[in-house]
C-alpha cells in the first residue's frame, strides 16, 4: 500500500501513525520534516511510551518496501510518501496523526507534538470518522476537574468567608456554587473512573486523592442536610468540622489537579492556564482576607471602652450613699 501524506508545513515535523487500539503507545508511525538547511528527512518511529525519550527511532513494525520513502515541500505543503506492506488486507484502522512546530534533534529524536488527533479509516469503504480517544476523554476529565476544584468549589468558599456581612446572599451564593462544584466533581471521578479502566493505567495516589476528595464532598453535602440551628450547643463543633474539611478538601483537590497534569504529559499549556488560574484566586483570597483582618480592627478600636470608675470617685459614692441613708432616716424620724 502506498501512503501519501500531505499537510499545511511551517517548521518542525509531521507524522502518521498505525495503532491497533487508537492509543499512541505501542504504535509505529512515520515522520518527516526539513532540517534547517532545506535537507528532507523521513524516518520509521516506535512509540513506546507517551515521553518524548520513549519514541525510539529507526524502529518499528511496519514492514516498509524498497520503494524509498519520500519528502516533498511543495509551496504551503509538505507531503511525505511511502511503501508498505501488511500482511492482511486492512479494513477498519485507527491513524495517528499528528505535528510539531520543533525540529527533532540531531540524533532523530522527536521534540513533543503541538497537537495530535486518531482517524478511524475504513479502507473497505474509502471513509473515515473520528475517533473518541482516550485522549479526548483524558481532556475532558481534566478540564472538568479544575472548573470543579479550580474555580466553582473555591470560588463558594470566598463566598462563605468574605461575605458574612451580605446575609442572606453570602449563603444562597456559598450553597449555590458548592453544590454545582460537586455535581460537576462527581461526573469528574466517573470519567476518571472510566479513563482509569480503559488506559490500565498506574496511577494509584492521583486515583486515592481523587476517591478521597469524593468523600469529602459527600460529607460536606451530607453536613449541610444536618446542619444544626444558631441555637444549638454542638453548632460550634459542626463549624469546625465544615470549615476544616471543606479547606482539606479543597487542597487535596488542586493537588491532584497538579498531579494529574504532570502525569498526563499534558505539555505547558495547561500547567500555565492551571498556574494562572491558581495565582489569581491566591491573589484574591490573601487581598480579602487583608480587607478583612482591617474591618475586625476597625470595629475593635471604635467600640466603647468599659467605664472603669476611679477610687476616689467611689469612696465619694461610697459617703454619699450613706450621707442619704442618714438623711433618709433623719426624714422617717421627722415624719
Amino acid at each position: 500500500m502506498t501512503i501519501i501524506l500531505s499537510a499545511v508545513y511551517v517548521t518542525g515535523w509531521v507524522g502518521i501513525g498505525f495503532s491497533r487500539d487508537g492509543r499512541m503507545v505501542g504504535s509505529s508511525a512515520m515522520v518527516g520534516w526539513l532540517t534547517k538547511r532545506g535537507h528532507v528527512r523521513i524516518k520509521q518511529y516506535y512509540l513506546q511510551g507517551t515521553d518524548p525519550s520513549q519514541v525510539v527511532p529507526d524502529q518499528g513494525e511496519l514492514e516498509l518496501q524498497k520503494v524509498p520513502p519520500v519528502v516533498v515541500l511543495h509551496g504551503a505543503m509538505i507531503y511525505m510518501a511511502f511503501q508498505v506492506r501488511f500482511q492482511t488486507r486492512l479494513a477498519r484502522q485507527p491513524i495517528l496523526l499528528a505535528f510539531s512546530s520543533t525540529y527533532p534533534r540531531r540524533t532523530g529524536y522527536l521534540s513533543r507534538h503541538d497537537d495530535k488527533t486518531t482517524i478511524l479509516i475504513d479502507f473497505s469503504r474509502a471513509s473515515f470518522s473520528i475517533v473518541d480517544t482516550v485522549s479526548s476523554r483524558r481532556r475532558n476529565h481534566g478540564i472538568l476537574g479544575i472548573f470543579a476544584w479550580g474555580l466553582i468549589l473555591p470560588l463558594g468558599a470566598i463566598f462563605s468567608r468574605y461575605m458574612r456581612h451580605k446575609d442572606p446572599l453570602w449563603y444562597y451564593l456559598h450553597a449555590i456554587t458548592q453544590f454545582l462544584g460537586f455535581i460537576i466533581g462527581f461526573v469528574t471521578v466517573l470519567l476518571g473512573v472510566r479513563l482509569y479502566d480503559k488506559m490500565k493505567a498506574n496511577a494509584p495516589a492521583h486515583r486515592g486523592i481523587g476517591i478521597f476528595v469524593l468523600v469529602a464532598s459527600n460529607l460536606q453535602v451530607l453536613a449541610l442536610v444536618l446542619r444544626p440551628s444558631n441555637l444549638s450547643k454542638i453548632r460550634k463543633y459542626w463549624n469546625l468540622y465544615h470549615h476544616w474539611l471543606g479547606r482539606t478538601a479543597l487542597f487535596f483537590g488542586s493537588l491532584n489537579i497538579v498531579l494529574g497534569i504532570i502525569l498526563s504529559n499534558s505539555g505547558s499549556s495547561w500547567k500555565i492556564g492551571y498556574g494562572f488560574l491558581l495565582t489569581v484566586i491566591l491573589v484574591v483570597v490573601i487581598v480579602l482576607e487583608i480587607l478583612l483582618r482591617t474591618r475586625r480592627s476597625e470595629k475593635t478600636v471604635s467600640s466603647p471602652p468599659t467605664f472603669q470608675m476611679n477610687p476616689e470617685h467611689e469612696e465619694f459614692s461610697g459617703s454619699w450613699s450613706l450621707a442619704s441613708k442618714s438623711h433618709d432616716e433623719l426624714l422617717g424620724s421627722f415624719y
